[in-house]
């Protein structure tokens, strides 16, 4: 298997996602976009992970001019028309629900730090959530969500936030919340953009909870999804090898 990633930025690192693939010794590639590499329209990974960033869906190349969301959305639609993996964090979410088209908005409230979310009904009898309990932790540094298409599923929500996953399709999943959070990138995210805690907020922590917070619990529960994702996925994939063998 091969997962490639789209890192808007330096501090938006893959965390548990890189972590859980070097685990099954799956390959990596990627597009680091601060660092000028051009998004592919297409890639030979059977997994897309976009990433968060500072950015909006709406960024310009004027105000950030190495980030090119429809280029973005460009490789999402062609990847999710091939049938791979999809997973969308934050803008990366954002970006998914745009490309399938369905506008990004404001998130009812800002959050940064662990909040409380919950799985809806639907997200309880989704089998890659199985392993979720019906309320968790869940990392986030937000001001956005993705929007919903007309066929999509609410997977979790928060009190903060009623976007928090969103299923796309049957491997096509938006995740608001950032379950990849690691200490490694809450340190670099508050030596980028710790004055933005300043603003508050009901659900906006402090530096020394996001880093007195332990993401282990958070990370095995991402790890949770991907397994079962994988396991459907690879089950399928064999299936259709075996059909056109015969």
């Amino acid at each position: 298997m091969k997962i490639h990633f789209i890192q808007q930025d330096p501090w938006v690192l893959p965390g548990e996602y890189l972590s859980w693939a070097d685990r099954h010794g799956y390959e990596t590639s990627y597009t680091r976009c601060w660092q000028y590499e051009t998004v592919p329209d297409h890639t030979e990974a059977e997994i897309l992970v976009i990433l968060g960033g500072y950015q909006c869906p709406a960024t310009t190349k004027e105000e950030c001019d190495y980030f090119d969301a429809e280029a973005e959305k460009e490789l999402i639609r062609n990847s999710v028309a091939e049938g791979k993996i999809v997973i969308g964090v934050c803008l990366g979410a954002q970006l998914l629900g745009e490309a399938l088209g369905a506008s990004y908005s404001h998130s009812p409230e800002r959050e940064v730090g662990p909040v409380e979310a919950r799985l809806t009904k639907i997200g309880r009898a989704d089998p890659f959530f199985t392993a979720f309990p019906d309320v968790f932790l869940a990392g986030e540094w937000h001001n956005d969500m993705p929007g919903l298409t007309a066929d999509c599923a609410v997977i979790a929500e928060s009190d903060g936030c009623p976007r928090q996953v969103v299923r796309y399709g049957k491997y096509v999943y938006g995740f608001q919340t950032h379950m990849e959070f690691t200490h490694e990138i809450i340190e670099a995210g508050l030596e980028d953009a710790s004055e933005s805690l300043k603003t508050g907020g009901r659900f906006v922590q402090s530096a020394e909870e996001l880093l007195a917070f332990d993401y282990t619990e958070m990370n095995a529960l991402l790890s949770s999804f991907l397994d079962a994702m994988i396991k459907e996925y690879k089950s399928e994939n064999a299936k259709g090898d075996c059909g056109q063998r015969k």
